[in-house]
């Protein structure tokens, strides 16, 4: 019996979190919305004889708290002190309730079904939307998964077959194969540690939104500088042309995921662009972004693929191939999607008309500019 009651007030708790979130904000969003209507109501009686208005202005007013604020609370509470602030304020007689002369009571309330209706369907739109976003988050984890299982297969079969290898025919093996056997090894192992660094990322900003970000102003060319050095090291027969404004950019970013997404562009571009001796990095600014582009040479994207880039889908090669031979930088380019979006940004591909794929995101360019000297 104990538990059923503790299950009943847990259930009717979450009802409460849900229907009448009680919050700062919205109390300030409620007290600065009736502030607001009441002063222009005042305002409007010095310059006009008619109430009519007013019922429109506090309706108006229902409306802005339902959609500023979280559940029914605030905006039912709206509803019933627009009706008694109407007819205690504004209507005759002034300054006392009065329902009984003809039509008021109609007419007001008209005015307290339409606010608590509006503050519903408020509420109903934001729980939808809500639900969606966690629909996304939730096939975003479960490609995530897909994909991961899909990636860590092969090199993994890699690792433990070159190890095997060397360890079953050390006496067979000459040094230089034991070195391209366990070089190999190496890679496949720095690759799982670039794709675990890519979950975690993911994970970290599972929420997608800005607060959750070590956010500060860094300049973009020094990010995109040493997402490049690192890419060379890796990759020296890889030629890197980078292209940056005169001027410093400041943006405000998470530097570590930004330098991430770069990192995971610029590998993607050689692994699936199979062909690719040569990639161009441009930065630039667009309609208040920063915009960063990332080109290569390479055979480019299979057009069926290119709106499943970033869903953790498998690999997106532009050749037909086993997907168990080779390794999907989906989850990459899923990472990359979230850290961009989390950034307010936004990323996209397309093919070159030249040959060759481009990866283009933005970033909210909320800092300043300083002209080199």
């Amino acid at each position: 019996m104990k538990n059923r009651e503790v299950s009943v007030l847990q259930n009717l708790r979450q009802k409460l979190k849900i229907y009448a979130p009680f919050s700062l904000k919205g109390w300030l969003v409620y007290l600065l919305a009736m502030l607001i209507a009441s002063m222009l109501c005042v305002m409007l009686q010095h310059v006009s004889t008619s109430d009519v208005h007013v019922p429109i202005i506090f309706v108006l007013v229902v409306l802005v708290v339902s959609l500023l604020t979280e559940g029914f609370f605030y905006g039912i509470l709206a509803a019933l002190t627009s009706v008694v602030a109407v007819n205690y304020a504004f209507t005759a007689p002034y300054m006392q309730i009065d329902f009984t002369p003809y039509g008021y009571p109609l007419t007001f309330m008209t005015m307290l079904a339409v606010g608590v209706v509006i503050s519903a369907l408020m509420t109903r739109v934001k729980q939808q939307e809500k639900l969606r976003l966690e629909s996304e988050r939730e096939k975003l984890r479960a490609n995530l998964l897909r994909g991961m299982s899909h990636d860590l297969r092969t090199p993994l079969t890699g690792i433990s077959g070159s190890i095997s290898a060397v360890l079953d025919n050390e006496e067979n093996l000459t040094r230089e194969q034991k070195r391209e056997l366990l070089e190999g090894a190496r890679k496949d192992a720095d690759w799982l540690c670039q794709m675990v660094e890519n979950l975690l990322s993911v994970t970290r900003i599972s929420d997608n939104t800005v607060g959750s970000l070590h956010s500060q102003e860094e300049a973009l060319e020094e990010v995109i500088g040493a997402a490049v050095l690192s890419f060379r090291k890796r990759h020296p027969s890889i030629e890197v042309e980078v292209s940056v404004p005169d001027s410093v950019l400041m943006v405000p970013m998470d530097p570590v995921l930004i330098q991430q997404v770069m990192q995971n562009l610029l590998e993607n571009a050689v692994i699936h662009g199979e062909t690719t001796t040569r990639i161009r990095v441009r930065a630039s600014t667009e309609n208040g972004d920063a915009l960063v582009s990332v080109e290569d040479n390479g055979i480019g994207i299979e057009r069926s693929r290119l709106t499943h880039l970033f869903d953790g889908a498998l690999p997106f090669s532009g050749m037909q191939q086993n997907a168990d031979q080779t390794r999907s930088l989906g989850i990459g380019l899923s990472a990359c999607m979230t850290i961009i979006q989390a950034h307010g940004g936004s990323i996209m591909a397309y093919n070159l008309p030249e040959g060759g794929a481009c990866f283009t995101f933005t970033l909210p360019l909320g800092g300043f500019s300083v002209g080199n000297p």
